[in-house]
């Protein structure tokens, strides 16, 4: 069975052999009261690689949410939530809904639209901006520039869901690498920095670590430790997490370059074999992969035929909502596992050949600078 859907972008493995041994798995001691060497240590390397001044761990993403939107309970903001958000960073902002916080959803990545909605607020209100750093239904990045103007403008923040990019995306984005150099995600990317950014970040894709980190200013950190109900009453992350969390930024420090150049030549290898075949993916360079089917194509069937003949793909609803069939390619995927993939696929389909399009890198969300 070939697999073209575990989203470890990097490859990174964690088997035992390869961590530090640990004494116990856990501490059975809340992260509130105290935290192992290991946290604080993968906490301010994930500061630094991200462009922040400090970082708090979680088990996950939604610890992290969940605490994070009830931290603005009872103050005068207005969270502004884009509609293909990333669903447990909605699930956080739900739970801000229910504290009585208002919410508003703005078109995907739409920064103008943003602003006309920003503008129209009542003037006692800061916003918060809430986004996806990349799409990992449509694969483009967020046009962080814009939201900070549109954020700062009334006072506000931006608040970043950059589990895609963490890994993937960095400093030099649009030189001559694909994805950049360093891995540290989308501040990184576009250059950008500021007190009134929060980042919440999983690092198992890219980093194939199973935690989460909260990274910002100082202040920012600080409060949403004195505040967190998680780190209370939730294990903190297990020591196994900690140490791969630990390895996998070693790793990215010595080889992670090079292996995002490999997953770049996949990603490209995979479009040049579906251009053979007269198919066309979305995404550009992200590794993610939708492919566009014909007009009348059953998506399910075709998913459960791939499914038979060995090749797993994901089938799911892009952020149009539209039932799509996409591909996840690694650093690990090889050659003939790309080829063997599209040609089962092309079998499947039998299009006639359509006008092709050229594979395009990282784009802007609308109201984004190219």
């Amino acid at each position: 069975m070939l697999d073209f859907t575990a989203i470890l972008y990097l490859g990174f493995e964690h088997g035992t052999a390869a961590l530090r041994p640990w004494p116990r798995l856990t501490t059975g001691v809340p992260a509130a009261l105290a935290e192992p060497a290991a946290a604080r240590k993968v906490a301010a390397g994930l500061a630094f690689l991200q462009g922040c001044e400090e970082a708090v761990l979680g088990p996950s993403t939604l610890h992290l949410f969940w605490d994070l939107f009830a931290m603005l309970a009872g103050q005068p903001v207005t969270i502004f939530l884009d509609v293909a958000a990333y669903p447990i960073a909605g699930w956080g902002v739900e739970r801000a809904a229910g504290r009585g916080i208002a919410v508003q959803r703005f078109p995907h990545g739409d920064a103008e639209a943003l602003s006309r909605i920003v503008d129209r607020q009542a003037a006692d209100r800061r916003p918060v901006i809430a986004a996806d750093g990349v799409c990992s239904s449509c694969g483009c990045t967020a046009p962080l520039a814009d939201y900070l103007a549109i954020a700062r403008r009334h006072g506000g923040f931006v608040v970043l869901d950059d589990t895609q990019a963490l890994g993937l995306l960095g400093r030099g984005l649009n030189g001559e690498t694909a994805y950049g150099q360093g891995g540290g995600g989308s501040l990184r990317a576009q250059s950008l920095s500021g007190p009134d950014i929060i980042l919440v970040s999983s690092l198992a894709k890219s980093f194939g670590a199973p935690l989460a980190a909260l990274c910002g200013s100082k202040e920012w950190v600080r409060r949403f430790q004195s505040v967190s109900k998680t780190r209370i009453h939730c294990s903190p992350p297990s020591m196994a997490a900690l140490h791969a969390a630990e390895r996998a930024l070693t790793l990215n420090a010595q080889e992670g370059d090079r292996r995002r150049a490999k997953l770049a030549r996949n990603v490209r290898r995979f479009g040049r074999e579906l251009a053979k075949e007269g198919i066309v993916a979305s995404g550009g360079l992200f590794p993610v992969q939708t492919v566009r089917l014909p007009p009348g194509s059953d998506t399910a069937q075709l998913y459960r035929a791939l499914l038979a003949r060995g090749i797993r793909s994901v089938l799911r609803h892009g952020c149009d909502g539209r039932l799509s069939l996409s591909f996840v390619l690694t650093a690990n995927h090889r050659r003939d596992h790309i080829e063997r993939a599209v040609k089962t696929l092309a079998s499947l389909l039998e299009v006639p050949l359509p006008r092709l399009e050229r594979q395009q890198p990282f784009t802007r969300s609308r109201g984004g600078k190219p």
